[in-house]
């Protein structure tokens, strides 16, 4: 099938844009709510299934219009446009204002869609990945697990078959959204007679089933929308699981290299951002200051930076079908510019960002600091991404491995 033309299709998007969403005005206020600084929200129940249903208005309407996934293959339920495209459609919405986004949806388009897509079944993908990709149904992740965070191929949760059926008992946690979720994209342990990474198995676990439990988990800047979830005698039935036996390593993989993409993108704002600091910094006259200007241009050139190494991922990414472990470039270079974001805001209030003075625009920035550690761990930690860069990318030696033997061999195992 041909591809459009770029010129022609960017005013076909354009107008698209135009006809459903508002032009983005441009920030003539430093006076920042807690919310729109905040790392990760701080929301009710009831905010946040305001916020969804929103950001969900827009996600159908944006599939049913043709531009949802826009370099997945045809054939796995995409567009099949080339990175151009997408880096067209980007560019382009950028200039509106587009709903706020949250982590739930952000798992449920670009992570649990996507895996669907690329290892599910015709059936599955007819049935989950569409409704995935047009928020119809959210889903969340369901990987990490209290002793199997950086190292996840340790993981203990146990899927056992009866007949039709896998009975699956374990624990998640740092799972975002769970509580509005209605399916989770699970990783658990088929065979521990093999090495670790090869008895793994994907399912799709409906957050409803009999035996989940889902516990809130309050983090220190407020928010509470990460959860442990509790699994105890699940039965999923066959027909959920995804991929073959054995092949959920290859889908935590491509799943997490989905996550370090998005994760690292510009796709939803996370905390403030250089044009925030540079309006704060004029707010407080500051702007005359060598040491201040020192300051902001360094967090310009890596502001730069960053934008250009996403565009570069992505176009590559897309070219080549599924993100590769340049994704991890992507996602370092996003939380140490939050870090530092975070720290240049803090050094132009002094004392005034500790405490709540009223003062508009400076207290929010405590949500910023609060959560950007945070980031540091969220998607795979800042040192997990070192070494895949150093090992993936720049093809250095692998660290030694003692655990090349089935898991059930392991210690404590």
């Amino acid at each position: 099938m041909p591809q459009p033309n770029v010129n022609e299709w960017r005013g076909e998007v354009r107008q698209w844009l135009a006809t459903t969403l508002e032009p983005r005005r441009a920030a003539e206020t430093t006076a920042h709510t807690a919310a729109e600084l905040a790392v990760f929200h701080n929301l009710t129940d009831e905010e946040e299934r305001r916020l969804l249903d929103r950001r969900r208005a827009y996600e159908r309407a944006r599939h049913d219009a043709g531009y949802q996934a826009l370099t997945l293959p045809t054939e796995n339920g995409g567009q099949g446009l080339t990175a151009a495209h997408a880096a067209l459609f980007a560019q382009e919405e950028a200039e509106f204002d587009v709903p706020p986004s949250t982590e739930l949806i952000s798992v449920t388009v670009r992570l649990v869609a996507m895996s669907v897509s690329l290892f599910g079944t015709p059936e599955q993908r007819e049935t989950y990945a569409r409704a995935f990709l047009r928020t119809d149904l959210l889903a969340c992740q369901l990987f990490s697990e209290p002793g199997a965070g950086s190292d996840l191929a340790a993981l203990r949760t146990r899927a056992r078959r009866e007949g039709e059926e896998w009975v699956i008992d374990g624990q998640k946690v740092w799972t975002s959204g769970a509580q509005f979720a209605e399916y989770g994209l699970l990783l658990a342990r088929t065979d521990p007679n093999v090495v670790k990474q090869a008895g793994i198995t994907a399912f799709l676990v409906p957050m409803d089933s009999p035996g989940v439990e889902i516990r809130p988990i309050r983090q220190m800047s407020g928010g509470a929308s990460f959860n442990e979830v509790f699994l105890s005698g699940v039965r999923v039935p066959d027909g959920l699981r995804i991929g073959r036996p054995g092949q959920g390593w290859e889908v935590a993989n491509a799943t997490l290299a989905f996550e370090r993409t998005a994760s690292g993108s510009g796709n939803r704002r996370k905390g403030g951002t250089f044009d925030d600091v540079l309006a704060l910094a004029r707010s407080l006259n500051r702007t005359g200051d060598p040491l201040v200007r020192q300051r902001l241009a360094d967090l310009y050139v890596r502001s730069a930076l960053r934008a250009a190494t996403v565009d570069r991922v992505a176009r590559a990414s897309a070219a080549g079908g599924r993100p590769g472990p340049e994704a991890s470039l992507t996602k370092l270079m996003a939380s140490d510019l939050l870090t530092r974001t975070g720290q240049a805001a803090a050094e132009l209030m002094g004392a005034r960002i500790t405490a709540d003075t009223g003062e508009p625009g400076t207290f929010a920035w405590t949500e910023h600091l609060l959560g950007a550690p945070g980031y540091r761990l969220a998607g795979g930690t800042d040192q997990i991404q070192r070494n895949l860069i150093g090992e993936r990318v720049l093809k250095l030696p692998g660290e030694p491995r003692v655990d090349k033997v089935p898991f059930s061999e392991l210690s404590g195992n």
